[in-house]
């Protein structure tokens, strides 16, 4: 074993807490839900960027390429002036919902290059401008353009130019679990010499204002450039610097007077440090030496490509020398970072590019990880020592999730623009997870189904944006999955406890799901917007301008595909306890009433499958009687693929019972027989299918899909045909015509604030499951299915070469191509070809559906993080 993997499995033990310190700050705390106590819910408005600097939060803490305590008690992040701005950069700027031309966005470069699953060894990249930071001219030149045109980045401004900027890197080495060591390198990429100060910074959370606790921890020097931090729960730690330099003290207190123009009572606020730094205000800053907020200030200047280095070190032992062992300790963990990752990447081929993006991919995961702190019942009553919540809260956003209570480190889809977890985003996540620490990607998927997160309906809790959301139900294959892959690192060896744990919360949710969504009790679902915001025709979260409501081709074929994954899990458990043969019997035969339902549920031709188009369509009810097929060639008609699993007869030999109940099934409903696809026919290797698709619909299916003029594009799947460029689909209502336009890139609707788009980017989860689902069914075929691929082409493939092309095809859009050049990156030359910017990686929401660029949330590695298992998928 690695030193990386023995330290994993010390962790895992609970015998040393490697994982206490890690990069558990958000980017953005101020515009979430949680730090929002206005009368009308505008999060985004009730604390700003502007004011975030003085303001202290109730709810979590936030800074740049910050790390903190597992309870986020103690933080440290740095800070940075160029002589130039307005104000310290503290934390990551970037646009509000209501700012940008395509929603929210931040506008900073960043990135996140390297880091083992304990956090013993992280390294992070932030460039910042020599000049003034452009805040003004990012907001003005976002709100002049309109949703057709691009987005204005950081990069458009000009402050890049000449290079004039620092590359800073900012590493975390861990000595022990209570002793990290922290280096801040500070190179100037530009001609001219510049300057810059340095200042780190230590704080602790706000726990002491709030009339529950008044108990206030304390800083104070310990000695040149160094602090010790005292804190009741967390005992007593110690910072040191070096060089040592100017001390900076102040209280991370809200600055009332500056924000609600009350007396300033006499505090040094959380503003202190940047009003002493920027301003010249001498009184801001604590003369005593003592706060809860403290600065290490380093001044810097820097010839053209000169770099100077600060060194720290976070420590619960006291240190004679503190930087003694620094260096050694550093260039053991980096060793042992690229030790580990020799283990993971063992399988991948040696080509550098790919095992560099699989690794920053894996470091964008790991360094997505926030102490995420959230009481509804508290959040909504408010706290004793301030204002009362205003009355309309009892009843508005979340108000029926008063038992939600999360204080925990949990994965986030970007931790900038979705600083909170999302219920299928962390599904997703936890594959790729699995394959750096199976122990926290199952710790992640039980979480959710506590009694403090799910909600006691059986619901999984959305986002803090609305808790009630219906995110798709992949829960259960993220657990299959991750049950699977962590059972081959165990040679053979499962958790039998954590697939039991989940397996029986999510019956709950199962049930929620048929009680909740299936309104008319006829194996259709409605579901909602399904995380898929502006797929269809109108907003599915929202009443129908029609009225009525949709039977879903989506909502349903997530159903089917819950069903069976809920069967394979309770198969897997009946061999040893079966009882779970008679549960994985009920899941079977619900898959069957919905396969039945996705089929004749209609009336004649209004199945939700269209024989003549070969394609799976919504179906709209409207009072008045009538029923129309919702003609838009989309995902949600391709999700049906994702119900499939294959089922050995061995297992069935195995499972008397189940297999009996199965075989009175299928004799005494003999219409359901029709729809499993070859469950009495061994397939290859005596295995036996089942899925929503039989063969003929799938050919169909998956000729349409795989048309370059329709789904397939040169970099994946897209979330929408090409057809409908020159063909959009209309649907007319006595007011309003409403269209849907396959748009390769940013959303050119207002639907969900426009920051999002399904109606043709390429998206990775959904691509992801389209080529597991793939080799499902290779699985069973094998070399009995060949399908022409691209559609047209005269090749003819099997359906795993079918997955690999297509794992090829998506990362492609990382991966450098035969000039060197990442689709990625789009047209703008400096990504592409400067030596500082080439192999710096960004993993975004989405990508545009023809030439490849990235779009939506920058650092939303969560589900593109996916592309570490497509790097060994590919052809």
């Amino acid at each position: 074993m690695t030193q990386e993997q023995l330290r994993l499995a010390e962790s895992n033990a609970d015998t040393a807490a490697w994982k206490k310190f890690g990069p558990y700050l958000t980017e953005r705390q101020w515009g979430t839900v949680r730090e929002d106590y206005s009368p009308d819910g505008s999060a985004w408005d009730y604390i700003s960027h502007d004011m975030a600097r003085s303001k202290a939060y109730r709810w979590g803490e936030e800074g740049l390429g910050g790390i903190s305590d597992d309870q986020q008690r103690l933080c440290f992040a740095v800070a940075l002036w160029n002589g130039q701005d307005e104000i310290l950069k503290e934390r990551l700027f970037g646009l509000t919902n209501g700012q940008g031309n395509h929603g929210e966005d931040v506008k900073e470069l960043y990135y996140y290059l390297d880091s083992t699953p304990t956090h013993s060894y992280m390294r992070m990249l932030y460039k910042y401008p020599q000049r003034a930071f452009p805040y003004r001219k990012l907001v003005k030149e976002n709100a002049r353009r309109t949703r057709q045109q691009p987005e204005y980045e950081l990069l458009d401004t000009g402050i890049f130019d000449k290079n004039r900027y620092f590359d800073v890197f900012i590493d975390y080495a861990k000595a022990g679990p209570d002793d990290v060591l922290i280096q801040i390198t500070v190179h100037n990429r530009g001609p001219r010499k510049a300057a810059v100060q340095v200042l780190p910074q230590l704080w602790f959370r706000n726990t002491w204002s709030w009339g529950h606790d008044a108990t206030r921890p304390t800083l104070r020097p310990s000695g040149p450039g160094a602090v010790a931090a005292e804190h009741t729960a967390l005992g007593r730690y110690h910072l040191y610097c070096d060089p040592a330099a100017e001390l900076l003290f102040c209280e991370n207190d809200t600055n009332g007077a500056r924000l609600y123009d009350l007396p300033a009572g006499g505090r040094h606020f959380k503003d202190g440090i940047n009003d002493y730094v920027v301003n010249g205000d001498a009184a801001a800053i604590n003369s005593e030496q003592q706060g809860t907020k403290v600065a290490v200030r380093h001044a810097l200047v820097l010839q053209p490509g000169q770099s100077e280095t600060v060194r720290l070190r976070l420590s619960q032992a006291a240190h004679d020398m503190p930087f003694g062992d620094f260096d050694a300790v550093f260039a053991a963990r980096k060793r042992e970072a690229d030790e580990f990752y020799d283990c993971v990447q063992e399988n991948l081929p040696p080509d550098p590019d790919a095992r560099n993006v699989q690794r920053q991919a894996f470091a964008g995961m790991l360094w997505s990880k926030q102490y995420y702190y959230y009481d509804v019942t508290q959040w909504l009553a408010g706290d004793p020592a301030v204002l009362t919540p205003p009355k309309q809260r009892a009843q508005g956003r979340n108000s029926n999730w008063r038992h939600l209570h999360n204080a925990d480190i949990i994965s986030m889809p970007d931790k900038w623009e979705y600083p909170w977890y999302a219920a299928w985003d962390l599904a997703f996540h936890c594959i790729p997870l699995a394959m750096v620490d199976a122990e926290f990607a199952k710790q992640q998927l039980r979480l959710l189904t506590k009694d403090w997160y799910m909600h006691p309906s059986g619901q999984l809790p959305a986002y803090e944006w609305n808790l009630n959301d219906v995110n798709p139900p992949v829960h259960a294959w993220a657990t299959w999955r991750v049950y699977q892959m962590d059972k081959k690192l165990h040679g053979g060896q499962g958790d039998a406890t954590f697939l039991e744990a989940v397996f029986h919360k999510l019956a709950l949710n199962f049930t929620w799901w048929v009680n909740r969504k299936d309104k008319s009790e006829r194996n259709i679902f409605e579901g909602g917007f399904l995380g898929l915001d502006n797929i269809g025709v109108f907003d599915r979260s929202s009443p129908l301008p029609t009225g009525g409501f949709i039977e879903q081709s989506d909502g349903t074929s997530w159903m089917a595909m819950f069903a069976l994954n809920m069967m394979r899990m309770a198969l897997e458990l009946a061999k040893t306890n079966s009882v779970y043969q008679e549960m994985a019997g009920k899941f079977f035969e619900h898959f069957l009433y919905i396969a039945d339902a996705m089929t004749h549920g209609g009336d004649g031709e209004f199945n939700l499958w269209d024989n003549e188009d070969g394609f799976y369509y919504d179906v709209l009810h409207t009072p008045d009687g009538v029923r129309t097929k919702l003609k838009v060639r989309s995902i949600v008609g391709l999700i049906p693929l994702f119900a499939v699993e294959v089922v050995e007869q061995d297992l069935l030999d195995a499972m008397p019972e189940f297999t009996a109940r199965a075989r009175w099934l299928l004799e005494h409903r003999p219409h359901l027989a029709k729809l499993v696809s070859r469950w009495e026919e061994p397939g290859k290797g005596a295995r036996h299918l089942l899925g929503l698709l039989r063969r003929p619909r799938l050919k169909k299916l998956l000729t349409r899909m795989l048309d370059e003029t329709e789904f397939l594009s040169e970099y994946g799947i897209r979330a929408m045909s090409r057809y409908h460029l020159e063909h959009p689909y209309v649907f007319s209502t006595d007011e309003a015509d409403f269209a849907v336009q396959y748009v390769p890139g940013e959303a050119e609707s207002g639907m969900f604030g426009g920051n999002s788009n399904w109606r043709g980017p390429l998206w990775f989860p959904i691509n992801y499951l389209i080529i597991e689902s793939l080799q499902r069914f290779d699985f069973y075929y094998g070399n009995n299915f060949k399908i022409e691929y691209p559609t047209g082409s005269g090749t003819y493939l099997n359906l795993q070469e079918v997955a690999a092309a297509l794992a090829g095809r998506l990362t492609k859009l990382l991966l450098r191509d035969e000039n060197g050049r990442r689709p990625a990156f789009g047209d703008n030359e400096k990504l592409q070809t400067d030596p500082h910017f080439k192999d710096n990686l960004l993993f975004h929401e989405y990508f545009h559906g023809d030439d490849g660029h990235g779009l939506g949330a920058s650092h939303q590695t969560g589900w593109t993080g996916l592309i570490v298992r497509l790097l060994q998928m590919r052809g």
